[in-house]
Parts: structure tokens; C-alpha cells; sequence
């Protein structure tokens, strides 16, 4: 895949430095705070145009793939022959050139959408879009209930960007042995699980070798995403909706949530959390 970058010293900073009026204990006085970037952002496949998404206007490259292997639009990073990076006045445009044989039944089932920060379904063309099963997962890992402890406690010192700012989310691929080795930030959740989607795909990492962690609640798109990814596991510090824990449990996946510090809720496939006899029984 090749990548050629336009205009890259033009891109806005993930972060800005705003000055503003702060209140303390009835005072008002002048200060500045780090906020994170918004900004749109185009998806055209060969000319075509697909999606402009609001989302922090970094790790570029990761999005374009991530977004293009959840939206199933390519089969694997290397079907991106070649991407632009191009940015305007306007915001940043990802152009793509993808072969004939993946555009044509991309074009039969073309969506445009219009996707506010944080949205994972506009613009869909039928109900039976928005409730697609999932991709079926494989038998992947079993942990035990200390490594879902280990892997959620390091996932907020690797947030760089929100040590900054506080203000975005985070998506984090964790593997035995290894801990953290990818982490994405956005101000939308989809986009930072699309982006991690698309790191581990340019690095050829296995996603069913480990474990997703995500720092936001669990809505149906984020457990199709990660089915893409091929984890079967996946972790969330706030709680999922009934369609998600219903798609989880169809697609073979096991669905952690409201994780923090060492207390988690399983909602699906508990059987590959390698708890004791008396704590399975406890909890069913």
C-alpha cells in the first residue's frame, strides 16, 4: 500500500490552547486550557465520495484503513492501492484508490453519510443495514479475571492525549505477554476503535491474539468493529446496550463492561473468563 501524503504541514493539530474565563469559588478570572482538534474529514474511494466524519485529525492513515475494513468497503489494507492525504481550508480528505473488483459491489451498495462525532449508523440506506449480524469470531483466548484488572489498569496511563485534555476516547488492543501494544484517541469512540482497526491491520497484528479495551459504552457498532477485527474479547469501562450484548452473543464474542478497578460485569460468553466454580454460580 502506498501512501502519499499532500499538505501534511498544513493539518491541524490534535490539540489547541484556548484562553477562556474560569469561575473558582465565585471568582472569575482569565485562563487557557488543551482542548482536543475537531475536524471533518472525507472519505472518497476512486473519486467516489463515501463519508465525512467529524474526528481528531490525526493517525490519518489508520482511520482511512480502519473505516474501510468495518465498513467492509476493502477485505484487507492491502486491497488501498494507494491514499492521499490532502487538506483544505474546508478540513482533510482521504482519497483512496481500491480495485475495480472491490469498487463494484461497493457502488451497488453505496451509502453517503453525514457522521456527526461520535455516530456509527447515519446515513444508512435500510433497517436490515443498521441491524447486520456481526462477523462470527473465533475461540481466541481465556484469561483470567487479574488480566482483565492488569489490561483496564493500563489503558489510562497510555492516553496521552486525554492526559492532556480530558476530553476524548481511547480504543486499545492488549495482548498476553506484551500488554498494550496499540492504543487510538478521538473525540468520537467509533473513530478511535476505527483507527486501531486500521493500526493493527497495517501492522498485520492478529486481533484474535488479544483483547479490546474501550473506554466508552458498548453500542452495537463497537462490537461489529471489533468482530471485524477478529477479537473475542472485548472490554468496556461503561455499559453496552441490550443490542449490543444480543450481537455479541451472536457472533461468539465476550462482552466485559463497566470494568473498573478490579470489578467487571460479563454479558455474553462468560465461559472464557477462567473464574472459580463458586463465582460462576454465584453470578447466574
Amino acid at each position: 500500500m502506498a501512501f502519499a501524503e499532500f499538505n501534511v504541514p498544513d493539518l491541524p493539530a490534535s490539540v489547541a490552547g484556548l484562553r477562556h474565563t474560569v469561575s473558582r469559588a465565585g471568582h472569575l478570572m482569565a485562563g487557557t486550557r488543551l482542548v482536543p482538534e475537531e475536524t471533518a474529514i472525507a472519505f472518497t474511494y476512486n473519486r467516489s465520495s463515501h463519508a465525512v466524519m467529524m474526528a481528531t485529525p490525526a493517525d490519518l492513515e489508520d482511520f482511512a484503513t480502519g473505516l474501510s475494513l468495518t465498513e467492509a468497503i476493502v477485505q484487507s489494507a492491502e486491497d488501498i492501492s494507494e491514499l492521499e492525504i490532502v487538506s483544505s481550508a474546508f478540513g482533510i480528505e482521504l482519497r483512496m484508490w481500491i480495485p475495480e473488483a472491490r469498487m463494484q459491489p461497493y457502488s451497488a451498495r453505496r451509502r453517503l453519510l453525514a457522521g456527526p462525532t461520535g455516530c456509527g449508523l447515519c446515513g444508512i440506506e435500510s433497517l436490515s443495514e443498521a441491524s447486520r449480524p456481526a462477523r462470527r469470531v473465533g475461540a481466541g483466548l481465556r484469561v483470567a479475571p487479574e488480566t482483565i484488572w492488569t489490561a483496564m489498569a493500563a489503558l489510562s496511563p497510555a492516553q496521552m492525549l486525554n492526559r492532556q485534555t480530558r476530553a476524548v476516547h481511547a480504543a486499545a488492543f492488549w495482548e498476553p505477554r506484551k500488554g498494550i501494544v496499540a492504543l487510538r484517541e478521538d473525540v468520537g469512540r467509533h473513530n478511535a476503535l476505527d483507527k486501531l482497526v486500521g493500526s493493527l491491520a497495517r501492522r498485520r497484528i492478529d486481533g484474535s491474539g488479544g483483547i479490546v479495551l474501550l473506554t466508552s459504552r458498548v453500542s452495537v457498532e463497537m462490537v461489529q468493529k471489533t468482530a471485524i477485527l477478529g477479537a473475542s474479547i472485548l472490554v468496556a469501562v461503561s455499559a453496552p446496550t441490550a443490542l449490543a450484548v444480543r450481537v455479541a452473543e451472536a457472533c461468539g464474542m465476550t462482552l466485559v463492561a463497566i470494568a473498573r478497578g478490579d470489578d467487571f460485569e460479563i454479558f455474553s460468553h462468560p465461559r472464557r473468563i477462567a473464574v472459580g466454580r463458586s463465582m460462576v454460580s454465584a453470578s447466574m
